[in-house]
């Protein structure tokens, strides 16, 4: 990994500070490392399987975890999930990147060409796999996954159409940046994020793992605030060499 940036920091957040570069609501556009065409590709595929398994199983419902920024919207909204990989020990948010841990699952068998798709994303290796869908207008709550500064995932997030309105919201500005592209790496620590309702079948899929060492080498790190590399990443789109030649 690249290191770069300055110590001069701001609190933006409120709460942790970040390089003064870093802004939110921001993220980081993976559309450039990924087969877009083929993803979308895999459009019909998907949305059929899930409406299969709407009719025929009961997926369990999505899990804001306690860090929303409402209090009282903390919980499962409705949304659901299929794990495409399960992990051998109960669930913790802290173990997705342990790809010792994350076996595939049975549903994954039913998603096979999703499947060799994730294979050519940029991980050396994947642990926690999954689909994320609602099949009725329903909101799921601006949220935080974790408050660990210091903690960085690997994951990368996309979808095979524009639907779903997914945005990341900076609480302390109000100001809301919905994903416009087909995928997405982001902050998921110092921002809140979170989808807007929509009136028909909207999915995501979500893969965490450990970015090869050659797709590492293309990422700047921040000297602080681990958590925010991809914003800070996302940064150099929008200050280009100025960033660069710190």
């Amino acid at each position: 990994m690249i290191e770069t940036g300055t110590t001069d920091a701001v609190i933006e957040t409120g709460e942790a500070p970040v390089d003064s570069y870093v802004h939110y609501p921001s993220y980081k556009s993976m559309d450039e490392f990924i087969d877009v065409a083929r993803l979308r590709s895999l459009d019909s595929y998907i949305r059929n399987k899930i409406k299969r398994r709407i009719l025929e199983s009961n997926d369990p419902k999505f899990y804001t975890g306690p860090y929303t920024l409402s209090e009282d919207k903390a919980g499962r909204p409705g949304s659901r999930m299929i794990y495409l990989a399960e992990s051998k020990e109960p669930d913790s948010y802290f173990d997705l990147d342990r790809t010792e841990l994350w076996l595939r699952s049975d549903a994954a068998n039913e998603f096979t060409l999703l499947m060799d798709f994730i294979g050519t994303l940029p991980f050396k290796a994947t642990g926690r796999m999954l689909i994320m869908y609602d099949d009725v207008p329903r909101a799921v709550p601006a949220h935080r996954d974790h408050t660990e500064t210091e903690v960085l995932h690997d994951f990368i997030w996309f979808r095979t159409n524009l639907d779903k309105p997914f945005y990341m919201l900076n609480p302390q500005t109000g100001v809301k940046k919905v994903v416009e592209g087909y995928s997405a790496w982001f902050d998921t620590v110092n921002q809140f994020h979170g989808s807007d309702e929509i009136d028909k079948l909207a999915f995501s899929i979500r893969v965490d793992g450990i970015f090869t060492d050659e797709f590492k080498a293309k990422i700047p790190m921040p000297k602080i605030n681990k958590a925010s590399t991809p914003s800070y990443w996302a940064s150099f789109d929008e200050q280009g060499e100025k960033i660069k030649d710190k």
